[in-house]
């Protein structure tokens, strides 16, 4: 099971939880299976964020896999300008 870490701003919508193991195979599963879990939650805040996956971070990680030990950390977009 991946171990997913949710940003601060997600908080509110999860009762404060900010860390939990998920089973997926791919990140939007994982989107998914927190939406479902946690109807707060919405797959337009996922949009807002990057994600992390052991420790690379990507903008467009809907189909990147994950294995069972993976670290996804879901984090604020980076702007540049």
């Amino acid at each position: 099971m991946a171990r997913v870490f949710l940003s601060n701003e997600m908080l509110s919508g999860t009762g404060g939880l900010d860390v939990l193991d998920i089973d997926a195979p791919r990140v939007h599963e994982l989107v998914a299976q927190l939406v479902a879990r946690f109807p707060r939650l919405t797959p337009e805040m996922f949009d807002r964020l990057a994600v992390a996956i052991d420790g690379e971070i990507h903008n467009d990680a809907d189909y990147l896999p994950l294995a069972a030990d993976s670290e996804v950390h879901f984090v604020p977009r980076i702007a540049g300008g």
